[in-house]
């Protein structure tokens, strides 16, 4: 296995100034993560080809592979030209991971921030034609570098284990396939075990992380909690923490034959450096010990 870290996982840090995105490579190099996933949020690459080089050669130098890159998408849209504009933004996105010599992207495929009429399987549906197709444009522009590119089980629309199956055996692409986040399900109220159960087959990538979770009818007073599609609450914990069976989750991946990235996506409360430190030590423990 590979041990990595999502930059999204210091975005606390880097949105206060204390590290900016190269701090980030050199701080994950010196914790003994083996890759690092890049998600532009708080620095920004596509419009900064400087910054991509600079990066790129300050990982090399550290031994520190560049494994994804991670960005929002959305191509349900009310007018063909929007839609095109999108899928154009998604190549610009590619040009970038071509020039850096990343080799794997994940995109979303709607909005994340879905009013509940909007998350239901019969708006997927309604959609899914635009969602297969912008998929497939983005998919066999990034063949041609061979790209892999991958949906998420993330946002509401498309979070569900059967809904990801859906749109993935609708573009049908070899280069398509799935990001498979091992807490995600939390958030569509699916068990966590029987989701990553069913998309394991197709996972090129995982991401580990971990929730606490409270019932409906007990509300939580404060705190970064967030509803889940039922009403429920969770909210992101320190790796091993939290409420996930994640030593049942190991042991399903171990048991599927994956033997690929792993990466470390923190988003709780808790100081974001000390939360990353103690999740890479708790994931090494779950594959190693």
């Amino acid at each position: 296995m590979k041990y990595g870290l999502s930059s999204y996982s210091l975005l606390d840090a880097i949105n206060s100034g204390e590290m900016d995105i190269l701090d980030v490579v050199t701080w994950v190099s010196e914790q003994g993560f083996d890759h690092l996933e890049l998600v532009p949020y708080g620095y920004t690459l596509v419009d900064n080809y400087a910054l991509a080089d600079q990066l790129v050669e300050k990982a090399k130098s550290l031994g520190l592979e560049l494994s994804n890159y991670a960005l929002p998408a959305n191509f349900i849209h009310e007018t063909e030209t929007a839609f095109l504009e999108e899928v154009e933004r998604l190549k610009s996105h590619v040009d970038l991971l071509h020039r850096m010599g990343i080799k794997h992207m994940r995109h979303d495929v709607t909005l994340f921030t879905l009013p509940p009429e909007c998350r239901t399987i019969s708006y997927l549906e309604a959609h899914l034609d635009q969602v297969v197709k912008g998929s497939q444009l983005v998919a066999d522009y990034a063949a041609q570098f061979g790209i892999t590119t991958t949906i998420e089980n993330h946002g509401m629309a498309v979070q569900h284990s059967d809904r990801v199956i859906r749109v993935l055996e609708k573009v049908n692409r070899e280069n398509f396939k799935v990001t498979l986040d091992v807490g995600n399900f939390l958030c569509v109220d699916e068990d966590p075990l029987v989701g990553i159960k069913k998309l394991l087959p197709h996972a090129s990538l995982i991401h580990f992380k971990d929730f606490y979770r409270k019932p409906y009818y007990a509300p939580p007073l404060n705190g970064k909690w967030f509803d889940t599609a039922s009403g429920n609450y969770i909210r992101g914990a320190i790796l091993g923490q939290g409420d996930l069976n994640l030593v049942e989750t190991a042991k399903l991946i171990k048991a599927s034959g994956y033997d690929g990235y792993l990466t470390l996506e923190f988003e709780g409360m808790e100081e974001c450096r000390m939360a990353s430190h103690l999740g890479l030590a708790y994931l090494k423990h779950l594959f190693e010990e």
